[in-house]
């Protein structure tokens, strides 16, 4: 079932709204940087006590600095594997949190670079992304952010990660593999427990999601408020699950989209 525009969800359900998770790349961003009206309405949300928690599948090392810039909750990196908490009276400090201990990372890290290897050796054309380096908990391969991958090769690549024992998932710029039973949703629940002390499936309703590729899929289920930014469109054919709402405008525009009809229906 495809989406209704943003601009008729019901104000009754924007009024009850408790906060706003979102993605990252392409959803806030463009070519890798933050859009300003992205970051204006981040901004917005933020002086009227809506909290942002952006969930992402970028690593812990470039979602650092961003944790500690942008008005946000807090991030979570790594499909649902690591969270950067602001903290503190003024959100000055920002503590890192992990679902495994350090003693399941030191193993999986020893079977995440086996993995791949494996996967370099056997899908030609196949490179890591460039934000490795950064990575604590999974790996990531390039297929539209700085290298070019097709269709064939993206699906290679997720059926190698998923022979390997591995979750996988496809972004709009990487496929991203990791061991664990970790998620988007699953960070989700983590974050709304930790930071507020509730557990989300009771309040479910009252939460927004924004998102814009395949990898978005599963938390646009979950949320009755689930949103697309325009851009979603590109993966059309790709697509099992729509959210129920979608923008108008594309990544950072659509949204700005999103906090404009949130703030209006809390009167600012």
């Amino acid at each position: 079932m495809r989406p209704q525009p943003w601009a008729v969800a019901p104000r009754a359900a924007l009024e009850a709204v408790a906060g706003v998770f979102t993605d990252i790349d392409d959803t806030l961003t463009k070519g890798g940087a933050i859009e300003p009206a992205a970051l204006r309405a981040l901004h917005d949300l933020h002086a009227a006590s809506v909290p942002v928690v952006a969930i992402t599948g970028r690593p812990l090392g470039w979602s650092a600095p961003l944790a500690q810039a942008w008005p946000v909750a807090a991030i979570v990196a790594e499909n649902g594997a690591v969270a950067l908490v602001r903290e503190g009276g003024s959100g000055e400090r920002v503590v890192t949190e992990y679902v495994q201990d350090a003693a399941t990372r030191a193993r999986n890290a020893q079977r995440l670079a086996a993995v791949a290897a494996r996967v370099l050796r056997e899908v030609p054309g196949a490179t890591l992304a460039r934000d490795s380096a950064g990575r604590v908990t999974d790996i990531a391969i390039d297929h539209a952010e700085f290298a070019s991958l097709d269709q064939a090769a993206i699906t290679h690549v997720v059926a190698l990660m998923r022979e390997e024992g591995m979750c996988a998932t496809v972004s709009s710029i990487h496929v991203n593999g990791w061991f664990g039973a970790h998620d988007k949703l699953s960070g989700a629940r983590w974050m709304v427990q930790r930071l507020f002390g509730r557990a989300l499936d009771a309040e479910r309703a009252r939460w927004v999601y924004v998102g814009d590729s395949t990898n978005d899929q599963a938390m646009f289920g979950h949320f009755p408020l689930s949103v697309g930014v325009a851009n979603l469109c590109d993966f059309a054919s790709q697509l099992h699950t729509w959210p129920a709402f979608m923008t108008a405008g594309a990544r950072g525009d659509g949204f700005a989209e999103v906090a404009a009809r949130v703030l209006a229906a809390r009167g600012r």
